[in-house]
């Protein structure tokens, strides 16, 4: 979406709903049910991951750094991921949304503005 004033990202305010009536996948269910919406955050990086297990004996001992530090970072926002929650069931689904850099979850969703024809 492209938003006037919000310089070249063309990021605007997302409010997201706190529930959200939408199919649940769960097998107890599969129809539409009342989500509980929340923000998805990062989870806690594994000690034990393949990669990081690598970097740790790679770092190991003499000789510095090993690998690139990144440092060219172009992107100034994430992608929001929404946890959607069944509240019959407590099937959690997640659903990716646009990038911004203000968001919310509100207490409901707000009229949409302007005439609808």
């Amino acid at each position: 979406g492209t938003c006037l004033g919000c310089g070249l990202g063309g990021v605007a305010m997302v409010n997201a709903p706190k529930t959200k009536r939408t199919f649940c996948k769960g097998p107890k269910c599969k129809k539409h049910q009342v989500h509980r919406v929340t923000q998805q955050k990062t989870g806690k990086a594994s000690l034990f991951a393949q990669g990081k297990r690598r970097y740790d004996k790679k770092q190991a001992g003499f000789g510095g750094q090993t690998k690139p530090v990144f440092h060219k970072k172009a992107k100034t926002t994430k992608k929001i991921t929404l946890r959607l929650t069944c509240t019959q069931c407590k099937t959690v689904r997640l659903l990716p949304i646009k990038r911004t850099k203000h968001f919310e979850i509100t207490e409901k969703k707000q009229k949409a503005k302007g005439p609808s024809f």
